[in-house]
């Protein structure tokens, strides 16, 4: 497979002319495209696992809930794509390019990119005045974690680990963390540890 080579700095326009015919998604910062790369197995079944958990709901609520290739449109010269965003704006329900007003988004996080979701993104996307909750959630330990937005530039942090059930208080959502993990890590309930083989 031949890749397209990426070029050094564009325009915002030609940016959005160029990477919808890239065999890869490439986020715009500044001038700058950056590739994005490829998540583990367990990464993108977490995204499914939850976007499978929230889309009957979302869709009562008349929102629009995207995982993997949706950019959000950040400022006039920053696009990311995030694992999975949220948007109940009635403007981003006919968006075609990018979501502009998104309610929630969550990482799932993994080694290579977990610095950069914990740092520049997080601090981009907490600009976003619809947004209310950002989540992120570890693709090799059960553990997520949730940012909701407080008084002024306030963000209050909350840590769920095994046991636990997450809230989503932007949607009004409630699910035992387990339920993001299904099929990932195995669970044995407290009755079957004795006498149960694998």
């Amino acid at each position: 497979m031949l890749a397209t080579p990426q070029p050094q700095r564009m325009t915002v326009e030609a940016y959005l002319e160029w990477e919808p015919f890239q065999e890869l998604r490439y986020e715009f910062v500044n001038g700058e495209v950056f590739a994005m790369t490829g998540g583990t197995l367990p990464h993108n079944d977490i995204a499914i696992n939850l976007l499978t958990a929230l889309r009957p709901q979302l869709r009562k609520q008349g929102c629009r809930i995207n995982i993997a290739d949706a950019k959000v449109n950040i400022t006039p010269t920053i696009y990311r794509y995030p694992d999975l965003v949220v948007s109940c704006d009635a403007r981003d329900r006919v968006a075609l390019d990018a979501i502009q007003y998104p309610k929630l988004i969550v990482e799932v996080l993994s080694p290579g990119t977990e610095a950069h979701d914990r740092g520049d993104k997080f601090k981009e996307f907490r600009t976003l005045g619809s947004l209310e909750e950002y989540v992120l959630i570890s693709s090799t330990e059960i553990s997520v974690e949730i940012y909701r937005r407080g008084e002024g530039r306030l963000w209050l942090y909350t840590a769920y680990e095994i046991g636990d059930s997450i809230k989503l208080e932007s949607i009004d959502f409630e699910c035992p963390i387990t339920l993001l993990y299904e099929d990932i890590f195995q669970f044995e309930s407290t009755e079957n540890k004795e006498g149960h083989s694998a």
